[in-house]
């Protein structure tokens, strides 16, 4: 086994203030071992689910076509090449074409089957005859359905010994695969709603945002809604029903996402931005905001990108605008939102969901929910 030693300085770029966190696992460090192994250095390399940039910094030199799934993470990637004085690699969307002579793809396993096989699907139609794919993961999120998977693209799916709670499975002897439909369609109050594999709650409308649509306090005089962490676009499809002439933003993070919701929702009104961030949205523009914000991110769980969004919120409402957000009731979202928010309203609960209507300015005098 060669030893894989580093001198890049990698950060994780997230936000996050937990200091445990690191911005690459053992499952990373075992498939640049992996690849040594496999004799596949001088290879052309594809590079899934690189999170923070510590497999394409350490495989500069092979010119990698790295394969972007969020806008953070593009971010993440950049920051750290250009902070080791690295050139920027070449990237690629997972709905788009690769270099077809791409011989090797390693992928670090996410906690999504359903993204993993729409990440297959893109390398094994886009690839040499040869392709070989290292897919790395932590044995505690191991499941044999990804061995079953595997095994409908590959004749051979050889799994590696255990090192550092790591392994990895190699694929080899490639078959002929048919080209799937990679979109899902969800049925939600008789509209139908298209979404990429891999897009979150894949089988129905997320149930915490079914309840924020359903308590939604919308005033007919809003003319201008973002819809943030938009996810396929059903809040912003609801909205745009009650409110056909309003000028609608949406904004995701995920590539996936954002591609989803441009299939359910699209007119001159409506605008989709593919950002982690509220940089595009002016300041005090803004009369409703709506969320349903992710805590969760693979299998680290965390409020703090969010916390930063919420900042931003408050900057992009008008003064007489409001932010609605639906949150599991064991986040500790009011603490937070207590401090940015003059104005923090808790409109509707049921056993595992709050929403909170959130204002810049006090309009009337406290009353009982209101803080």
């Amino acid at each position: 086994m060669n030893k894989v030693t580093s001198t890049y300085n990698i950060r994780r770029y997230d936000h996050t203030n937990d200091r445990s966190l690191r911005p690459h696992s053992a499952a990373d460090e075992y498939l640049l071992r992996g690849l040594c192994d496999q004799n596949q250095s001088q290879k052309k390399i594809a590079i899934y689910n690189d999170r923070f940039g510590y497999l394409s910094c350490h495989l500069n030199t092979r010119n990698p076509t790295v394969i972007i799934t969020s806008k953070g993470q593009q971010c993440a990637i950049e920051r750290n090449h250009k902070s080791n004085s690295l050139p920027i690699p070449q990237f690629v969307d997972p709905l788009s074409s690769i270099d077809p002579q791409i011989e090797t793809a390693i992928i670090k396993a996410p906690k999504s089957l359903a993204l993993l096989e729409l990440f297959i699907q893109q390398v094994i139609h886009n690839s040499s005859k040869e392709l070989i794919i290292i897919i790395a993961f932590m044995t505690r999120h191991f499941s044999p359905k990804l061995i079953e998977l595997s095994l409908k693209y590959f004749e051979s799916a050889d799994q590696s010994i255990a090192i550092k709670k790591a392994r990895l499975v190699t694929l080899t002897k490639k078959k002929q695969a048919p080209k799937l439909n990679l979109i899902d369609s969800i049925t939600y109050k008789e509209h139908n709603y298209k979404q990429y594999w891999g897009v979150f709650s894949s089988k129905h409308i997320d149930y915490a945002t079914q309840f924020l649509i359903e308590n939604l306090e919308i005033n007919l005089e809003d003319k201008n809604i973002l819809d943030l962490a938009s996810g396929n676009g059903v809040l912003a499809k609801e909205i745009s029903l009650q409110l056909p002439q309003a000028n609608i933003h949406l904004i995701d993070d995920s590539f996936l996402a954002v591609e989803s919701a441009k299939l359910n929702l699209k007119g001159d009104n409506i605008h989709h931005h593919h950002a982690n961030n509220l940089a595009d949205i002016e300041e005090n523009s803004l009369d409703l905001i709506v969320s349903n914000p992710p805590f969760h991110l693979e299998y680290e769980l965390s409020i703090n990108p969010a916390l930063h969004l919420f900042i931003e919120c408050f900057r992009c409402l008008k003064a007489t605008g409001n932010f609605q957000l639906v949150a599991n009731k064991h986040l500790n979202y009011l603490t937070h939102l207590k401090q940015i928010f003059r104005k923090v309203e808790i409109t509707a609960e049921n056993e595992k969901f709050i929403i909170y209507k959130c204002s810049k300015q006090i309009t009337n005098l406290p009353n009982e929910g209101v803080y």
